[in-house]
């Protein structure tokens, strides 16, 4: 049942280019306007680019989170899943992956492009994409549980952007700060660790979540 959801929400996805586009193309544009408007000497740049790269991913997420419900909810889909006999945590939790996969996947391979034209030394590279890898489910867990919680409103994402951010701080300041530890020449493994950890969590708890969070919103 979770691999033929999981086949569902990847080919639905796939089938809306845009959500996979948008994203990335949004997220290449935050990084690439900095230098402009802050400085583009390269001693400032790389002394911010971990912040840049993370803030920028964590906006992307959130950009592409609020449709992650949103044409299940408008075609009924969605309440054939409140009601269908199998098991609503396995199909968030499928829905969740494919959203990665098609969305988070490719920002963390771009990411370290990204790092190198912000002039992010080479030693924070490898902290940077494994950061972003453990990091980006989480960001992507948080912000389904945000989308189901506003699936039925209109125009939501003012409010999914009040329940999500403040939940992203501690991913924010262990991802960046693992990229700024690696630069420093000092030990990541207990902040990879920790990213790690929050992630296991998070996927483990949020289909939960999720799942109630769309009962709520529909009213089951």
């Amino acid at each position: 049942m979770f691999l033929a959801s999981l086949h569902r929400e990847l080919l639905l996805v796939w089938r809306r280019p845009a959500e996979i586009i948008n994203p990335l193309f949004f997220f290449v544009m935050v990084c690439s306007l900095f230098p402009l408007a802050v400085s583009p000497r390269p001693a400032l740049l790389a002394s911010i680019a971990p912040g840049i790269v993370w803030v920028a991913a964590l906006l992307a997420v959130l950009l592409s989170s609020e449709s992650l419900f949103r044409q299940d909810h408008d075609s009924g889909a969605l309440e054939q899943m409140l009601v269908a006999p199998q098991s609503l945590y396995l199909a968030a939790l499928a829905k969740m992956l494919a959203h990665w996969l098609l969305t988070g996947l490719p920002l963390v391979a771009i990411a370290p492009v990204l790092a190198y034209m912000l002039h992010l030394p080479a030693s924070g590279y490898t902290a940077l994409f494994v950061g972003l890898l453990l990091g980006t489910p989480v960001l992507t867990a948080v912000a389904a549980i945000g989308a189901a919680l506003t699936v039925g409103l209109r125009n939501a994402g003012v409010l999914l952007a009040l329940l999500v951010l403040p939940l992203y701080v501690p991913v924010l300041v262990f991802g960046a700060g693992v990229v700024i530890y690696a630069v420093d020449g000092l030990a990541t493994d207990g902040v990879l660790a920790l990213l790690a950890a929050m992630a296991i969590a998070a996927w483990t708890l949020a289909p939960a979540a999720v799942a109630a969070g769309l009962r709520i919103s529909s009213g089951n």
